[in-house]
């Protein structure tokens, strides 16, 4: 996971503003700002201009960086001494009724119209939610806005994407048209997509291929994330 700290402090080592180094990227000094302060995190293009330009690895940024780093140093019998610590120590927290959490990145401030393709996340800035159960079988994590496809997803919910094209008429997709996002079910006819709502205080839309919408992808899942993380 992105450490926002291991950022900080390694600017700070090489004498470096804020500002100094979004203008070396390429960026303005509020999205590194917004980096240090774990609002959002680097895509893979930014994370590679901040190793070089702070003369780290890439993996330096990873807040398992040092964990993974001293135990590469240790002996194979430390590494095993290492390892039934480790598992002590988690049968010893799920003792105490400590609830796991599991980290997912959800694309932030986003336009999916831009379309999908090879390096689809590398375009793009993230934030970290949580989740109390694991996320499995999705590409893509994007917020859920609006009422219109309750009772079943609800606004302030992260809805999980599976990137692919149409596979049957009624399951829910994630859709780009017009230079927005829809999340919901469609039915495909001769000439186009029918855009169907849960809510039915909201009327079907027609979209014409002519329009040229795009699938992101079929929406697989979705969760609330953890407050108060």
């Amino acid at each position: 996971m992105f450490s926002k700290e291991r950022l900080k402090n390694r600017r700070n080592e090489k004498k470096l503003s804020q500002s100094e180094i979004a203008s070396k990227i390429g960026i303005n000094r509020t999205a590194f700002h917004n980096w240090e302060s774990g609002k959002s995190i680097p895509n893979q293009k930014n994370l590679t201009a901040l190793a070089k330009i702070l003369d780290v690895p890439v993996t330096y940024f990873e807040s398992e960086y040092n964990i993974v780093n001293n135990y590469l140093q240790l002996s194979p019998d430390n590494q095993v001494k290492a390892e039934d610590y480790v598992e002590e120590l988690l049968l010893s927290q799920q003792a105490s009724n400590v609830i796991p959490l599991f980290s997912v990145q959800v694309l932030s401030d986003i336009q999916l119209s831009a379309g999908l393709g090879e390096g689809f996340f590398d375009e793009f800035e993230t934030e970290t939610v949580y989740s109390d159960e694991e996320q499995y079988g999705y590409d893509i994590a994007a917020w859920i806005e609006g009422d219109s496809m309750e009772p079943v997803y609800k606004s302030g919910e992260v809805a999980l994407i599976r990137s692919n094209g149409f596979d049957y008429d009624g399951a829910v997709y994630a859709l780009s048209w017009k230079d927005s996002v829809y999340i919901k079910k469609l039915y495909r006819d001769e000439d186009g997509f029918r855009m169907v709502s849960l809510n039915k205080d909201y009327p079907e839309k027609f979209i014409p291929y002519e329009d040229e919408p795009r699938i992101v992808g079929l929406v697989v899942g979705h969760f609330m994330p953890v407050e108060g993380v």
